[in-house]
């Protein structure tokens, strides 16, 4: 991408707690490789110029001696310990960053990232200054209340499900996350994407770039039994 250095931040630190198993999502197997591999392969393979592997706790040399030097990760420049929640990890991954220009934020459960879809979020991080990759809701939402009556049904025609990468001007994420940090915890509880982070503390719009349905996250059992029937049909 020319004289641009563009970062990418997986995130391997989740738990997992609702896929019911003792071992995190992210290093489940899948195919015989752990599931971050698959995330990871893609950034190796793409225009990125460097890659942030964050992780939990005691998990960095399992990191380093089972995952990034046995597949050649050559692009992981570091592993860090990641935080209690996401966005704890995020801004771990962002201070951790000497210097670029543009940074990815990849949540490592997603192995179905493709080098073509990474590709298109970095042009379109360049053009935009911030995007996301998403893809149309297929099915009609309702908005429901405590009391679980429907409040109303948005336009389904307007709603998109948010994927990762999510891709930013560094600086500017940066300078988000640190007002978001400033913020009281009951305020951080609401914030489920980096998006919503630029959004919301510098006031900015970000792009939507379609993405594709094979994308998926894996959070429960049944995800990863799709991922096995996804991993025999998908060309890397």
């Amino acid at each position: 991408m020319g004289n641009k250095k563009v970062t990418a931040i997986v995130l391997a630190a989740g738990k997992g707690n609702r896929m019911n198993t003792s071992v995190a999502k992210q290093f489940l197997m899948l195919g015989g490789k752990p599931v971050v591999y698959y995330a990871l392969k893609a950034m190796e393979d793409s225009s990125v110029d460097e890659i942030i592997l964050v992780t939990g706790r005691d998990q960095k040399d399992y990191c380093r001696d089972h995952i990034v030097k046995p597949y050649h990760m050559n692009k992981v420049t570091q592993i860090i310990e990641g935080g209690k929640e996401r966005y704890d990890s995020v801004y771990r991954g962002l201070l951790s960053i000497c210097e670029t220009d543009y940074v990815l934020i990849h949540d490592g459960a997603r192995p179905f990232i493709t080098k073509e879809q990474i590709e298109n979020i970095i042009h379109g991080v360049i053009e935009y200054n911030a995007c996301i990759l998403g893809v149309p809701v297929k099915e009609t939402i309702k908005m429901v209340a405590s009391n679980g009556y429907i409040t109303s049904t948005p336009d389904r025609n307007k709603l998109w499900a948010a994927q990762t990468p999510q891709a930013f001007a560094y600086e500017a994420i940066k300078k988000a996350y640190t007002i978001f940090w400033q913020e009281s915890d009951n305020t951080k509880a609401a914030i489920t994407d980096d998006a919503m982070v630029y959004e919301a503390y510098l006031g900015n719009s970000v792009k939507v770039i379609a993405g594709d349905y094979s994308n998926i996250k894996i959070t429960t059992p049944e995800d990863l039994v799709a991922a096995e029937v996804l991993l025999n049909t998908i060309t890397f």
